[in-house]
């Protein structure tokens, strides 16, 4: 019997057992009215949050919501957001990034417990490697988070998501806590976690979360070709994946409070690499190390100051393999080396009851080196970030507004550096209640963002180009939320909406040069016009059972307005639907919990021009999942099961990245 086997056998044992104590417990067991693990069982959730932003349009995923969303990662969460384009290489192991209203992944900002993530090699944070097991919290805004006190990072980019990592809570009397978790599946997949909550004292607490993934990656796919259609087995996609976080969380006497955390991730992953002239196994490999500690301290003073200190150190290694290419030395083996150093300061002072303004400063350097590879140009940037910020409360009016000094120093030691630059940047976001008993809020920012050239854009290989300038972007967004929670039949509904245009100019894309040299480039310029709408609403449609419903649309017309006298003039741009959407429903009775999803993506091209040949034909995919939950041993378990893509459709999120067809997920879970 092969390791799937004997999985999955004790898996349908603990499932056995687990079934006939639950119909005895029902019998013998009462279960206790006051916190404890049976208090906590699950009773139905709101599958996204109510909370609204005062000036910026924001959309959440927190607590028991992320574990009905059919999610192994972060990246499976956030595709249920409108307005996002998740780029999904496919398999446990592809890299899947974030692209937000169509302007591309660098100018998204990815914040974990208030700190960006950064890569300045290639600008992206791989979504993949946040398991939703240490998350509690997501939030996409639009333009940036609502509030003064934060970093001056928070300030630069055109959207952002924050990933707000589980923070111990105990409550009286209580010191630990815990949860073991073990998920099996199709792709070999094998997952157990654990977690750890700990009372080290009356004002200090630690927690520990880790986890184990592997898989091996292989599922069928369509592949067709216009001369034939076949279904092959992707190879090459194998993953084994370690994390493990540690956190220490503290209050203070004078109501200050500051938190540590430590990160770790190590990764080896096959890349089975584009399907192209009917080459369906690649020999590419990569090993990864990502390490990061951080730290931040809050405190006020008296009832007008507050202060928010940050600090961050990352390390990160890539180790890149290609059988296909041979050198001198034997097959290409790229080592490279990532390092980041960051402080900032954040400061908040209320000037009237109505009035605050804020200053909030940041430093940060990036070094990087290739271990390997002669003449590399080793470059260290440095950024400097200064934000002014006032926020004013008139009545039903809120307006907030911030102006960004942003300079960066770069040199190398092995090549030309990029030019040091500097630039201020503006945004003003303002909010209107216009009725004060109801929930409804009008709400409009303008927003002028940048992001600057990565290390590979500048330095990389041949097409490194160091003269590059930053792609700027100006945002305009007019918007209504309404939401409202009423006893009755709609015990709660909310309806958001908002209409944008964004025009990014110098965007910087790879075209020929000198003869016929590619080499990255300031030659793109994209218009984009948008709506993004969507509708939550929770009715009492049998008195047992709690339900809720979202449904979400996006329209977007991002077209490419580089040169008029291309073909591809004003045709939309790569991989950008015009119509894309979810759909989630959940129900709640007793113990039980069910979940179905649905997400559709429209016709996209893979090339800026949009021409039959590079047509890519919509998908979509319908998930489901049903909970129970059970005192098993006075302790909370549960147990879940999921479908996904039950009508098995073969698609590709990337061309010739070819996406699993249906799959199964089992999982087991038991806090303590």
């Amino acid at each position: 019997m092969d390791n799937r086997h004997y999985i999955r056998s004790v898996f349908l044992f603990i499932l056995c057992i687990a079934a006939h104590y639950r119909l005895h417990a029902q019998d013998k067991v009462a279960l206790p009215a006051k916190d404890s693990a049976a208090a906590r069982m699950l009773q139905g959730v709101t599958i996204f949050s109510d909370r609204s932003n005062p000036v910026s349009p924001v959309q959440t995923l927190s607590g028991i919501a992320l574990e009905k969303m059919n999610s192994l990662s972060v990246a499976d969460a956030v595709r249920f957001f409108s307005g996002v384009q998740l780029k999904d290489y496919g398999g446990l192991g592809g890299l899947k990034t974030l692209n937000v209203r169509s302007m591309g992944t660098n100018h998204t900002g990815v914040f974990y417990d208030g700190i960006q993530l950064g890569n300045a090699q290639n600008g992206t944070v791989d979504l993949g490697r946040f398991s939703l097991d240490n998350i509690e919290q997501i939030d996409l805004y639009n333009a940036q988070k609502g509030v003064l006190l934060q970093p001056a990072k928070g300030f630069a980019a055109a959207s952002a998501i924050y990933l707000q990592s589980r923070k111990p809570v105990f409550g009286e009397g209580e010191k630990t806590h815990g949860k073991v978790a073990f998920k099996t599946g199709s792709f070999g997949l094998v997952n157990p976690s654990v977690r750890l909550e700990q009372r080290l004292s009356e004002r200090l607490s630690a927690a520990v979360s880790s986890e184990w993934l592997h898989g091996n990656g292989r599922y069928k796919f369509r592949y067709t070709n216009g001369t034939y259609d076949t279904t092959a087995v992707r190879e090459n996609a194998a993953i084994d994946a370690a994390r493990v976080e540690a956190g220490l969380f503290g209050q203070l006497r004078d109501s200050s409070s500051w938190q540590a955390k430590v990160y770790y991730y190590n990764s080896t992953r096959g890349l089975p690499g584009a399907i192209v002239s009917n080459k369906f196994l690649n020999g590419q490999h990569q090993w990864d190390r990502n390490f990061f500690i951080q730290s931040s301290y809050r405190k006020q003073f008296g009832k007008r100051y507050t202060m928010l200190l940050n600090a961050k150190f990352m390390y990160d290694y890539v180790r890149y393999l290609d059988t296909a290419i041979v050198t001198v030395d034997g097959p290409l083996m790229n080592r490279y080396q990532q390092k980041e150093y960051y402080i900032s300061s954040a400061n908040q002072y209320r000037l009237t009851s109505f009035w605050d303004v804020a200053l909030s400063a940041d430093f940060q350097v990036n070094e990087m080196t290739a271990v390997n590879l002669d003449h590399f140009a080793i470059p260290t940037r440095y950024s400097t970030l200064a934000a002014a910020a006032t926020q004013l409360r008139l009545g039903p009016v809120a307006l907030q507004g911030n102006l960004l000094a942003t300079i960066v120093n770069e040199r190398t030691k092995a090549y030309t550096a990029g030019r040091d630059f500097h630039r201020f940047t503006p945004t003003i976001l303002a909010s209107w209640q216009p009725f004060g008993g109801e929930d409804l809020k009008l709400r409009a920012f303008y927003k002028n963002s940048f992001r600057m050239p990565t290390f590979n854009d500048m330095y990389y290989s041949t097409v490194g180009n160091p003269a590059l300038r930053p792609e700027y972007a100006k945002q305009y967004n007019i918007g209504a939320g309404y939401a409202r929670n009423r006893e009755g039949f709609l015990q709660f509904l909310s309806l958001q909406a908002d209409a944008y245009y964004t025009h990014v100019k110098d965007k910087i894309v790879a075209a020929p040069g000198r003869n016929f040299q590619w080499m990255m480039q300031n030659i793109g310029s994209v218009d984009i016009y948008g709506i993004d709408a969507n509708v939550q609403l929770s009715p009492v449609l049998l008195r047992a059972v709690k339900t809720d419903f979202s449904l979400k649309y996006t329209y977007q017309k991002a077209m490419d307005m580089s040169n008029p006298a291309e073909v591809n003039y004003k045709d939309q741009i790569a991989y950008i639907p015009v119509h894309s959407g979810s759909f989630v429903a959940h129900a709640s009775w007793n113990r039980w919990d069910v979940n179905y999803s649905f997400i559709y993506v429209g016709e996209r091209y893979f090339l800026n021009t949009n021409i039959p040949l590079y047509y890519m034909e919509p998908w979509y995919t319908s998930d489901v999942s049903v909970t129970t939950s059970l005192l098993f041993g006075g302790k909370l378990l549960k147990l879940t099961g999921e479908l996904n893509n039950i009508f098995n459709q073969y698609y590709d999120v990337v061309i010739n990245y070819p996406m699993p067809g249906r799959y199964y997920r089992l999982t087991a879970s038991i806090n303590f």
